[in-house]
């Protein structure tokens, strides 16, 4: 299969709204936003473990990168509560699973080689910074060549200047309402922004986002 892998074109999906497709493990299952093949390849997945739950164990042939949105993700590196950012390159391997259950956003075979950092942040401790206009705070993830990923929080009334996304943008809702000039994105939307698109984001009545921007494809033959 493949899903939303033209990289010209601009993705906007309601995950809330996308049904829950079972994995070939007992327990976890998948919102498939984008994918290369059915299970090998470039993936964007939100992946709902149930209580007592685990996944094979697997090696990150192209790399691993989520975000907990609900419940408790472990292996054998610990345990990553609600809000925890975690890398993983390329090469790593893991038998993940989860005893409570959880959500997680998760990003699979997208490292640059080079990019060998493994990240665990706890994002709930770590501090907000002032981002480039009033009422917009900033908190960075990982960066590495063109790639960077940040939460950016945005107060009630607050709007960024018109800019244009060399190398793309990615943005999943965590909460609140996310706006601009082509429309209105509640939690759990994912939007994927084409190289060289432009926009002016806003915020009515306030959001936090995940985003990623410099990532994607800019040949556009």
């Amino acid at each position: 299969m493949s899903l939303n892998m033209d990289f010209t074109q601009r993705v906007v999906i309601d995950s809330e709204s996308v049904d829950w497709d079972p994995s070939r493990m007992a327990g976890v299952e998948r919102r498939k936003l984008e994918r290369e093949a059915s299970e090998s390849g470039r993936a964007t997945t939100l992946v709902r473990y149930a209580p007592n739950s685990h996944f094979s164990p697997h090696t990150h042939t192209g790399g691993e990168e989520f975000l907990v949105l609900e419940g408790v993700f472990s292996d054998e590196t610990g345990d990553f509560g609600p809000g925890s950012y975690v890398r993983n390159p390329i090469g790593s391997a893991h038998r993940p699973h989860s005893d409570e259950g959880c959500v997680i956003f998760v990003k699979l075979d997208q490292f640059d080689p080079n990019d060998t950092e493994f990240v665990r942040i706890k994002t709930t401790d770590a501090p907000w910074h002032p981002g480039l206009v009033d009422g917009l705070s900033v908190m960075p993830l990982h960066e590495f060549g063109t790639e960077h990923v940040a939460l950016v929080k945005w107060a009630p009334g607050t709007q960024f200047t018109r800019h244009t996304h060399f190398g793309g943008e990615e943005i999943l809702v965590l909460d609140g309402v996310f706006e601009d000039e082509h429309g209105r994105y509640p939690k759990g939307t994912w939007i994927r922004n084409r190289h060289a698109s432009m926009h002016t984001p806003f915020s009515t009545e306030g959001c936090t986002i995940w985003v990623k921007t410099g990532h994607l494809p800019s040949d556009e033959t």
